[in-house]
């Protein structure tokens, strides 16, 4: 699947979630929420004949604490989904990595080729990304209105993401490895300037 239409299936429902509670409000947000994101996997299993990853387990909270916002009328759930999302990929995360494991390798592996100690450096990034977006969603939805938070959850954590992203592309370039034509990896050496 092209960059394009995957940012646009991971995106799009967050990016409908806003629009539709500047309109309509939280509930009504939170519903169509849930509708966008089924779609976008059914979408993703069509196209692919798989589901990815990290876009089932989000869409699985989704499901959850939507639904309780929805049935209990009450948007502390879907305020408290990313915290409690983050920190528990963060904590997966820490724990992998205190059992000698990299489970951001297992999820990411067909996409980047990069050795053993750029893995576990990677890892520790995230995992502590993870934490960090944990923490800011709790101190932002306590303290802001819920307008303010679904804005800081489109125009904040959106483009933080990115840029953390891109920012750990020097260290992906630096642990980079290429496959040869046998499909055994072969370490580069490649200097970041």
């Amino acid at each position: 699947m092209n960059q394009g239409l995957k940012l646009l299936l991971e995106a799009g429902p967050l990016v409908v979630f806003f629009i539709v509670n500047a309109k309509f409000g939280i509930f009504t947000a939170t519903a169509t929420f849930m509708v966008v994101t089924v779609l976008a996997l059914s979408f993703s299993y069509w196209k692919l004949k798989k589901l990815p990853t990290m876009p089932l387990i989000g869409g699985a909270f989704i499901m959850v604490f939507g639904g309780l916002t929805i049935i209990l009328e009450d948007d502390t759930f879907i305020k408290l989904k990313p915290t409690i999302v983050n920190t528990l990929f963060s904590a997966t995360l820490f724990i992998g990595l205190y059992l000698n494991k990299s489970f951001l390798k297992t999820v990411l592996e067909s996409a980047l080729s990069i050795d053993d100690e750029g893995w576990r450096k990677l890892t520790w990034r995230w995992a502590f990304y993870f934490l960090f977006l944990a923490i800011v969603n709790e101190i932002v939805w306590r303290t802001q209105t819920t307008d303010m938070w679904v804005n800081f959850k489109v125009f904040g954590v959106m483009p933080i993401t990115l840029l953390f992203s891109l920012s750990q592309v020097p260290l992906i370039l630096r642990h980079g490895v290429e496959t040869d034509d046998d499909e055994n990896p072969k370490e580069t050496k490649q200097e970041i300037a």
